[in-house]
């Protein structure tokens, strides 16, 4: 999810409350600036901008920031009460309690809570037995937010040391090294994200007047903005970006460059459930979107940044990153 490219998965557990009751999902995505088509191939990403503004279009059109994922709706307007609420608390460790209560008051099925230890805080989501349970997406909506808004009040990323969710292992949980942590611990008795508990104790800084440019620039202010930026993958991939592509080293090379062994970053790479190959198939697949997306450079000029010899090996490769060959993209992109 290099600088917002978000997996297509998450539009269509955005837009699926919309097909399921019969509403114009085309027209919430032509808003959006998002391609029909691109729903076709699993391995589309779309961009955080893009995915807000189908988030805001979503949530209006239902009547529910939550997007139906509660038999009780969030309202339209609930996200912006509560952060109002939330500026008044002199610490975070208020806040999120504050921030629970609210959640518990105006949502039926997820229950919210502030849990602690000796050494660590759990950001935790319980969900009543149902049919409809596990509701995946509504963990992975209310984390983001509740995060987001954590990292928010204290003007900081707060890094989240391990993730355990209460389902199943999903085919996207690559994605959740970058928004959550490395360490990820799946069909757990609750939904949690555990940090160090010494942030409990930062003041929380935002006043009235930051809260009101908050709240206009909410969702894209918090989708992917304080994504999981202290794993090794993400050190790796913020030096990657800053050299030119031809300019890449080699495995061993970069090893040594962070002063550890081969072996030693292979295995720290793993335990993020990358490897320096993925990382850099993914930084290229995302410096390619925004090239395909946002300039009108050629496919041959592009092929030649990213480091490929011959534009048919670049055609190849984005083919199997997105599912779509690169002009193929471009195109769905122009007649979105």
């Amino acid at each position: 999810m290099e600088k917002g490219n978000i997996s297509i998965y998450f539009v269509h557990s955005a837009l699926e409350p919309i097909i399921e009751r019969g509403l114009n999902a085309e027209a919430l995505l032509r808003r959006a600036g998002i391609s029909s088509a691109l729903l076709q191939s699993p391995q589309s990403r779309v961009t955080a901008q893009n995915f807000s503004t189908l988030w805001l279009g979503v949530a209006r059109e239902l009547d529910d920031e939550l997007f139906a994922q509660d038999s009780r709706r969030m309202k339209v307007g609930s996200f912006a009460m509560l952060c109002q609420l939330l500026i008044h608390c002199d610490t975070l460790n208020t806040a999120l309690l504050r921030m629970a209560r609210f959640f518990n008051l105006i949502l039926d099925d997820f229950y919210c809570n502030l849990e602690t230890d000796a050494q660590h805080a759990f950001l935790t989501i319980r969900e009543q037995p149902g049919p409809r349970a596990p509701r995946v997406f509504g963990y992975e909506t209310l984390l983001m937010m509740q995060h987001g808004l954590a990292c928010w009040l204290v003007g900081r990323r707060i890094p989240v040391l391990a993730s355990a969710f209460a389902y199943p292992e999903p085919s996207r949980s690559a994605e959740y090294h970058l928004m959550y942590s490395a360490e990820l611990r799946f069909n757990e008795e609750a939904t949690s994200l555990m940090f160090d508990k010494s942030y409990l104790d930062l003041p929380v800084i935002q006043n009235e007047r930051t809260v009101k440019d908050f709240i206009r620039q909410a969702p894209s202010n918090i989708v992917m903005k304080y994504k999981n930026a202290m794993g090794l993958s993400a050190q790796i991939r913020r030096r990657l970006r800053t050299a030119a592509r031809t300019e890449w080293p080699e495995f061993d090379d970069f090893a040594q460059s962070l002063n550890m062994t081969p072996s030693t970053l292979r295995r720290r790479l793993e335990d993020e459930g990358q490897s320096f190959r993925e990382i850099k198939d993914q930084l290229r697949r995302d410096i390619a979107i925004d090239y395909l997306c946002h300039t009108g450079r050629s496919i041959a000029d592009i092929a030649t940044e990213l480091g490929f010899a011959e534009t048919s090996a670049f055609h190849r490769a984005f083919k199997k990153w997105t599912g779509s060959r690169p002009g193929e993209y471009r195109q769905r992109m122009v007649n979105k």
